[in-house]
Order: C-alpha cells, then sequence, then structure tokens
C-alpha cells in the first residue's frame, strides 16, 4: 500500500485512450455510493476561457464564506492542482487514499463490463469523492472534452450550467462546425438548472445553445431563460501595478489577469455569480469583487518575469487562442516585435495560430513539447518557414528549431535582447518544462 503512486496509476497508459460516453463514469460512481449527489455544482464547457472563468467563480465563491472544491485540466505545474479545495491542492496523502478506494470500484468495472475507466473518468471520480469527503459546499467543476458525453456531465441539475466561448477544436470528436460543437458543449445544459453563456460569435452555435435551453425548459415544464453577459457595458481600463481594471454594470473591478480577454472572462463569471444569488446564495458584491480582484490564473498571460526582456507564458493552444493572445500583445506591449517561443501538438490547428501571431513575430524558436502527440521543433519550424514566405509575417523573420526548452529559451534571449518580449505559447503541456528553464 504505502507503495502505491496514485499519479502513475491514474496516468497508466492503457487508460489514456479518449472513450466517450457516461456508462463507465455511471457504474464506477454507483458503486463509489455516488458521491456527485452529496454536492452543489457550477458546471462550465466549451472552448476558451474555461480555466480561469472557473477560477474567478471559484474565488468569489470561496469570499462569499463557502467551501468550494476546483475541477479543472490539464494541470500545469503539478498534477495535485487538478482537484483544489478552498483554493488549496489535493494533498499526495488525501490522493493516495482516495485513488485507492477508487482503483478498486474500477477493477470491479472492469471485470463487469470488460472496460477499465479512463484516466479521466479516473480522475472525475477521485475528484468527486474527494469533495464529498471534504464537506464543499459547492463545486466548480471543469468539462474536459465537449460536455455531452463528457464524464463530469453524470452529475444531476447542477446550480448553473457555463458555457464560454465557443472555437473549432478537437473537430475529430465533436464535429467540425461551430453549430456542432456548441451542440455537443450545451449537452451540460439540465432541466432546472441556471445556464449563462458567452455570446457565441456564431449565429448557429448561439443559436444550439438556446435549443439546448429552451428543451430543457420544455422538459422539465419549469421556465428557464438564457443569461448572456452585456458586453457593451464592459468597459477597460489600463494597467497598472500589474493590475488591469474594468467596469461592468457601472460597477468597477481589478483583475491580476492582464489578457485583454480577461475582463470579457470576468463578466461572465459575474453573470454565473449573479444567476447563483438569484437562487439563493449568499453572494455580496463585496465578495464578487474582491474575489474577482484575488483570482490568480497560472499560464493565461502570464507574465513569468517583467524583464528585461519581458517573459510572458500564455496557454493559448487553438486559432482562437492565438486571436485572443495577439490582441493582448498588441495592446500590453505596442509597437513591439515579439520572439515566439512555441511548441505544439500534432493534432491542433498551428498554421492558423500562426498566422494569426505571425505579423507581430520578430523570431520563432520552436521547441517539441512533452507529450506523446507533440509536433517536433523542426517540423513546426518547416510549417513557419513556409507561411512567412507566403507573407504571413515579415521576411525577416527568424526561425529556429531547438532540441530542449532550455535551448529555446537560451536563444529566444539571444534574439530579443532587452527591448524584445518573448512570449511562449502553444501547448499547456509545455508550461510547466518553460518554468522549471525559468
Amino acid at each position: 500500500m504505502n507503495e502505491f503512486d496514485p499519479i502513475a496509476y491514474i496516468n497508466e497508459p492503457r487508460w489514456q485512450e479518449v472513450r466517450m460516453g457516461l456508462e463507465r463514469t455511471s457504474e464506477l460512481l454507483d458503486r463509489m455510493g455516488r458521491p456527485q449527489d452529496r454536492l452543489k455544482f457550477v458546471h462550465v464547457a466549451g472552448t476558451n476561457g474555461k480555466g480561469s472563468t472557473c477560477a474567478y467563480i471559484e474565488s468569489a465563491l470561496r469570499r462569499a464564506g463557502y467551501k468550494t472544491g476546483l475541477f479543472t485540466s490539464p494541470y500545469i505545474i503539478t498534477f495535485e492542482e487538478r482537484i483544489r479545495v478552498n483554493g488549496q491542492n489535493i494533498s499526495l496523502d488525501d490522493l493516495r487514499d482516495v485513488t485507492l478506494f477508487v482503483r478498486e470500484h474500477a477493477k470491479a468495472v472492469a471485470e463487469s463490463t470488460g472496460e477499465h475507466p479512463t484516466e479521466f473518468e479516473l480522475m472525475t471520480a477521485v475528484a468527486f469523492e474527494h469533495f464529498a469527503r471534504c464537506g464543499c459546499d459547492i463545486v466548480v467543476a471543469e468539462v474536459g472534452l465537449g460536455g455531452r458525453l463528457d464524464s463530469t456531465n453524470i452529475i444531476d441539475p447542477p446550480e448553473a450550467c457555463v458555457i464560454v466561448r465557443i472555437g473549432l477544436d478537437h473537430t475529430e470528436l465533436l464535429g467540425d462546425t461551430p453549430s456542432a460543437i456548441a451542440r455537443e458543449k450545451a449537452g451540460i445544459v439540465k432541466p432546472g438548472s441556471a445556464v449563462v453563456s458567452w455570446p457565441q460569435d456564431d449565429p448557429g452555435a448561439q443559436q444550439a445553445i438556446r435549443q439546448a435551453v429552451s428543451d430543457a425548459a420544455a422538459k422539465s415544464g419549469q421556465d428557464m431563460q438564457l443569461r448572456i453577459p452585456d458586453f457593451g457595458t464592459l468597459h477597460i481600463g489600463g494597467i497598472k501595478n500589474a493590475t488591469r481594471s474594468f467596469e461592468y454594470r457601472g460597477t468597477s473591478y481589478t483583475t491580476k489577469l492582464l489578457g485583454s480577454y480577461q475582463p470579457f472572462n470576468a463578466a461572465l463569471a459575474i453573470e454565473v455569480l449573479f444567476a447563483l444569488r438569484e437562487r439563493g446564495w449568499e453572494i455580496t458584491d463585496e465578495a464578487i469583487c474582491e474575489g474577482i480582484a484575488a483570482t490568480s490564473w497560472p499560464a493565461r498571460f502570464e507574465v513569468v518575469n517583467p524583464g528585461p526582456p519581458a517573459v510572458i507564458v500564455d496557454g493559448g493552444h487553438n486559432p482562437q487562442g492565438a486571436v485572443v493572445l495577439a490582441e493582448s500583445l498588441r495592446d500590453v506591449f505596442p509597437n513591439k516585435r515579439i520572439v515566439f517561443l512555441m511548441s505544439v501538438l500534432a493534432d491542433k490547428d498551428y498554421p492558423a495560430m500562426i498566422r494569426e501571431v505571425a505579423p507581430l513575430a520578430k523570431a520563432f524558436v520552436c521547441a517539441t513539447p512533452p507529450n506523446p502527440r507533440a509536433l517536433s521543433s523542426s517540423d513546426l519550424a518547416d510549417c513557419i518557414r513556409a507561411l512567412v514566405a507566403e507573407g504571413a509575417g515579415s521576411p525577416d523573420t527568424a526561425v529556429v528549431a531547438c532540441d530542449s526548452f532550455a535551448s529555446a529559451m537560451e536563444k529566444a534571449r539571444d534574439i530579443a535582447g532587452p527591448d524584445n518580449p518573448i512570449c511562449a505559447f502553444g501547448s499547456l503541456y509545455s508550461v510547466s518544462e518553460i518554468k522549471r528553464v525559468l
């Protein structure tokens, strides 16, 4: 027992295959005594902004005096950060104890069905069991993939269903249009829940979410309204003392998350908190303001070194993420040419990501992320050179492939000098390695 490694067990290669569906999770949690039934949830799906939106909501709920659980993925620095209670990572001892409990029931599921629960299904079970043992008042749970068939969707109607900005990602599993992806994401909408959604850019995606709300209302016989933030009342201020100010619905807020898109994510979170308050949760305006101001979330336009040269780490890993990253760089570093330290997974739309940021680039320094799905640094560099030759960026943009993150950061600093910022982006799986190098 003392030799059991819960992280190695959960990450066992045999469990890594993505297999959509709720059957295994349902049987596993049933055998465990249905810990999810002892919890209240805010359930968050979407493509871009899930993590920071979850962090804003959890922070404000904690300031309101509630004992909170937070379940997110992937981890940035340590595995344990995926499961937090009142802002604290699950301890290794608790992770070991809960995982041993889950393992016995997972074995029984495998014997019964012929299929062992997947890595994320195991992780979901561990998280729900830990939150239940800790007596959390409310859990903010981020969907792992999609929504309708994601293992987190085993829960009964949550207090609030939240859908952040939808973009094209995981198209091989979720569909190749925004409306198809939205239908999968909106699969978390359940009768009787409050529903809050980003005002989606694509009309088909917005309609898919509205239809999900309408269907849930018809099923329950209850009136259900789709709540959408009013970005017309959002006024974004400047950055001072490493915080960004903004005003929403006439109230002033500050956030330590500096990306130009973060006030929008915060406004979405504020609407969720308003919806919870309408359902009887005691959340004061002061708790919301303090919670937004106190929120921290790694690798979301995170200035990890103010410089010189300034070093920013951003987990943007799809074209939509690259768009908002470029907007933030223009906002925070106007008239600067950026040295991008880029690493990506091979199944991402990295040519579209490159096109979005290339006009800002002084150079691209490429590295290979620590993941089996990684695109090699040399293949990434070849793609960038081809796109630059086609006119995606300035013809004098340097492109370098490196064999490690240490050499990539050294090369990036050499090219940047004291005046040009360095921005590491492309994959959340690279963040811990970049921070280790720094």
